[in-house]
């Protein structure tokens, strides 16, 4: 479900397709970055394509898009086609990044659904490393073959989501909110443990339902004249997916060559082999989130993810301004250099990585879900974008140091943010979620901040039983 989201290795538009299309610095930046601030496009046109079409019906056209995208970029000629292929590619990216953690968040039991809600993340993260590995594995064929044939191998893993469209279920959630009861009763027999079980989150989806049925208003009326409960959830879910990006994750995972040449890694052979290393990690780690997320929750992963991250990017931020003095001897400057990237990212995808989707697809209530995921989808997209367009001209304009000092800046207060405004949602149900924000039948209820919500959700579950 999530395998548009990869679209190409990050480096590519950096590497071989620069030399053949001789693309300049700011058409790499903007080629870069497009493809970011284009798939928010996607994000907001997936939210009502998904309430209207449904969920199932949505992951396949956003992997359509993709595919036609990835080939346009695959054959293209010029930058001008590159740039297209480009853009193309990512609005079906943003219907991606939008669908899949809504639809699995939505089928998933509330025991699971952290882990299961967080595997766009590690496929996005599988992609970027085996994107790194062709860089790496096609590096010896002629630049005008090397960038085409790995873009042409990318499109490879989302043409199976043909045949998962044959076997996955529709949301039992959409199904409700059409009138088809009954056969999101049949979806939700094969995911859950039994009848009994079945048959009461069908009674909380059909209660949600109704209340949203009953409010009288249109969503994006509510989101943006929003009640109290909608507005923490949306400082929430909109904060999460701000400093996910900004605190610099693509800038790392998009430019890691120039990062690591500037700190001193000068053969393209050891600079491909450290962005494969940044891979691995990456990937490694999301893996372990998706163990953790159900077991430990939400937040105690997020407030190791920021404070790790802080960490690693003051001891970046540092050492390239150490090295650029010759403060530190070179082999020991490059080898921290290395090592505080590949803990960044480590520490990332441990935590507000696959977190920020999770919390984003699970905390609005039902009638807001699809459209308030899309609104954190895009201003996912239009953050990441700002970063990968940017950080050339202000790593030239004050430094690569001086660049992650600021997102060292920025880290530091997203731990404040998780602190105060991101509530623990392990095992609650959807329904119960809402409950932690304040919310009741119409979205109204007893005001309660984030920073309260377990003492809150403990005295609900308490009545409740």
């Amino acid at each position: 479900m999530s395998s548009p989201a990869p679209s190409s290795p990050p480096s590519t538009p950096c590497s071989s397709a620069t030399r053949d299309l001789h693309i300049t610095e700011v058409q790499q930046e903007v080629l870069v970055g497009c493809l970011s601030f284009v798939s928010l496009l996607g994000s907001l046109a997936g939210g009502r394509t998904a309430d209207a079409l449904g969920r199932k019906r949505t992951i396949g056209l956003a992997a359509a898009v993709f595919q036609a995208g990835a080939l346009v970029m695959t054959l293209a000629p010029s930058f001008r086609v590159l740039m297209a292929g480009r853009l193309l590619a990512g609005i079906g990216i943003g219907f991606g990044v939008m669908i899949a953690p809504v639809y699995i968040a939505e089928i998933s039991p509330a025991a699971s659904r952290g882990s299961f809600t967080s595997f766009p993340e590690i496929f996005i993260n599988l992609g970027i490393l085996l994107g790194y590995i062709s860089n790496y594995a096609f590096s010896g064929l002629p630049d005008h073959l090397g960038w085409r044939v790995m873009l042409a191998v990318g499109i490879v893993p989302s043409v199976s989501i043909v045949f998962a469209l044959l076997v996955i279920p529709e949301s039992p959630r959409w199904l409700v909110v059409q009138g088809r009861a009954a056969e999101a009763r049949e979806v939700l027999l094969r995911v859950t443990d039994g009848e009994e079980e079945a048959d009461e989150r069908l009674a909380e989806i059909e209660a949600a339902a109704a209340s949203a049925a009953n409010s009288g208003e249109t969503v994006w009326r509510e989101l943006s004249r929003p009640s109290p409960t909608i507005r923490r959830m949306l400082v929430t879910g909109l904060g999460i997916q701000c400093f996910q990006q900004i605190t610099g994750i693509d800038a790392l995972v998009y430019y890691s060559p120039t990062i690591f040449r500037d700190a001193g890694v000068t053969t393209e052979s050891q600079l491909l082999l450290a962005t494969v290393a940044v891979g691995f990690f990456k990937t490694a780690f999301i893996a372990l989130a998706i163990v953790l997320i159900d077991r430990v929750g939400r937040k105690p992963l997020l407030y190791v993810s920021t404070v790790g991250m802080t960490v690693c990017l003051v001891i970046l931020a540092s050492t390239l301004w150490l090295l650029a003095h010759g403060a530190v001897p070179k082999a020991l400057g490059v080898a921290v250099a290395v090592v505080a990237v590949c803990g960044d990212v480590a520490f990332f995808s441990v935590g507000i990585g696959p977190v920020c989707w999770v919390t984003s697809s699970e905390i609005f209530p039902l009638r807001l879900r699809s459209q308030a995921a899309a609104l954190g989808a895009a201003v996912n997209r239009v953050t990441s974008g700002t970063v990968a367009m940017s950080f050339l001209s202000v790593s030239r304009a004050m430094t690569v140091a001086g660049a992650f000092s600021a997102f060292a800046a920025i880290s530091a207060l997203s731990v404040v943010f998780v602190h105060r405004f991101v509530p623990e949602t392990k095992g609650k149900t959807l329904e119960e979620i809402e409950l932690l924000f304040g919310g009741g039948e119409g979205g109204e209820g007893v005001t309660v901040s984030p920073g309260e919500v377990e003492l809150g959700d403990a005295e609900h579950l308490v009545r409740k039983g």
